[in-house]
């Protein structure tokens, strides 16, 4: 129950679906977390739930895409615990839109929140990390950063794309061959996992095609030789491995959890 015992993390779109499994497991496995979130309401509602399990956690709200948020961010992470070890890029937003009826706001709004605020979070986890002599960065990508794989989700899978390989550039620049900070930096790459971002997803499909809700539901089940959705918990797992010093000789790589869809 100690795999991250004492890692002050922060992990950023935490109140609902992966964030949220995300900050309930490193909690019970020792880590103080910090859950930060635009969704005040229920991201207050799992620090409550960390703390009557016994954890230790704060609640921020934060707009990743706001440098200040994140300056704010790292200044009450440090005056409540004093470091930072691990930073957990994990908001997101999706679209489902056909490229051609797609504005050119809407698609700035995609990578904004999924590539920008990743990047400014590495920017400013760096700094604060290099002055403690380290630290981990995990960035949640998708299974769509690696193959161009879902209709009608090109912004989403731009970003996505463009994650993981950030994710690499940052582990080469943090390592003893770069600037020698000490910090390995690592992506997450989900597949089908049952949220609310998911069911969002196929709302939208069963809106623009008149597919059944339940059919569009299963198509996804089948895709997945393993057989089944995943659940947060499943991501929640190959991020806390990444967090903790179990992956010590890990980083600039990405660790797939999609059931086997991409080894089709």
């Amino acid at each position: 129950m100690e795999r991250v015992k004492d890692k002050v993390t922060i992990i950023t779109g935490s109140a609902r679906g992966l964030g949220k499994a995300q900050a309930l497991l490193l909690a019970k496995e020792g880590a103080k977390v910090v859950v930060t979130d635009i969704n005040e309401t229920d991201g207050k509602k799992v620090v409550e739930e960390i703390c009557r399990e016994g954890g230790k956690g704060i609640f921020l709200k934060h707009d990743v895409t706001s440098e200040e948020d994140w300056q704010a961010v790292i200044e009450k992470t440090l005056s409540a615990f004093g470091r930072l070890d691990v930073l957990v890029n994990n908001a997101g937003v999706f679209l489902h839109k056909a490229i051609e009826d797609i504005t050119v706001e809407e698609w700035r709004r995609v990578l904004s929140v999924n590539l920008e605020g990743v990047f400014l979070g590495t920017k400013y986890a760096i700094r604060t990390m290099r002055e403690s002599g380290g630290g981990a960065i995990v960035n949640i990508s998708s299974m769509a950063g690696i193959v161009g794989m879902l209709a009608s989700t090109s912004p989403y899978v731009a970003s996505k794309g463009a994650v993981r390989l950030f994710t690499k550039s940052t582990a080469l620049e943090c390592s003893k061959a770069g600037r020698n900070y000490n910090i390995r930096a690592n992506s997450v790459h989900p597949g089908f996992i049952l949220t609310e971002m998911l069911e969002g997803i196929i709302r939208a499909e069963v809106k623009s095609t008149g597919k059944k809700y339940e059919d569009a539901l299963r198509a996804r089940e089948e895709r997945a030789p393993i057989g089944r959705l995943g659940t947060p918990e499943d991501v929640a797992y190959a991020v806390l491995f990444l967090a903790s010093d179990e992956s010590k000789y890990m980083t600039g790589t990405e660790l797939v959890v999609d059931g086997g869809v991409t080894a089709q």
